[in-house]
């Protein structure tokens, strides 16, 4: 199957989903074909759409039209991004994907789940990851983490703590809903032992 060598990372704010990327490509790279990516973003396009939805004030767009501007840059991203470098037989780690979605805007800012899937189902064929790690942190650690000196994106962030609470949940029973394709990590660990297990549960689930 394509998505074989699709892998996502999901998460709050803070959760470490980007270095644990970084380091998972390097383990890859040495007998691989790997590239980074990430969501919202991944092509100049959808960077714009991204600079949109991760900066400014917090309530400037409803759940409804974050949705929207969400799926436009997803679009962009698996057509010109994802699709053609799997095809090419590269490993796509991406940074934020469907879930993402599901939690934030979905479960947490109420926006309609049947929507959310026709819009995956009909704008990218429901193309999912073979796997996806899920690091889980406690928001507050995680905003703490997040809110660091030169970080410019940080409109999710300004939100009341109770809905990156809200997201943790949803987060979790997305992964109940998903046990075979979504792995929970603890991010509370230190980044080498996050790392570990990560690789650990890809040379047990036979992906590598």
């Amino acid at each position: 199957m394509i998505n074989s060598r699709f892998i996502s990372f999901e998460g709050g704010e803070g959760s470490g989903k980007s270095t644990q990327i970084k380091l998972l490509a390097e383990k890859l790279s040495k007998k691989r074909k790997v590239i980074i990516t990430r969501e919202p973003g991944g092509t100049k396009e959808a960077e714009k759409i991204r600079n949109l939805i991760v900066r400014g004030k917090d309530q400037k767009w409803s759940g409804s039209v974050e949705t929207m501007l969400i799926f436009a840059a997803r679009k962009d991203h698996v057509d010109k991004v994802i699709l053609p470098n799997l095809k090419k037989g590269y490993w796509v780690l991406c940074d934020r994907y469907i879930d993402s979605t599901m939690a934030y805007q979905g479960y947490g800012k109420k926006v309609d789940i049947k929507l959310i899937d026709s819009l995956n189902k009909v704008l990218i064929k429901n193309l999912v990851p073979s796997i996806t790690f899920l690091l889980d942190i406690d928001p507050k650690t995680g905003l703490a983490r997040s809110k660091r000196k030169g970080n410019n994106e940080i409109r999710y962030e300004n939100m009341h703590i109770n809905f990156h609470r809200k997201v943790r949940i949803s987060f979790m029973k997305i992964a109940k809903i998903n046990k075979n394709r979504i792995k929970i990590i603890d991010a509370g660990q230190e980044k080498d032992k996050i790392s570990e297990d990560i690789w650990k549960i890809l040379k047990r689930t036979k992906r590598i």
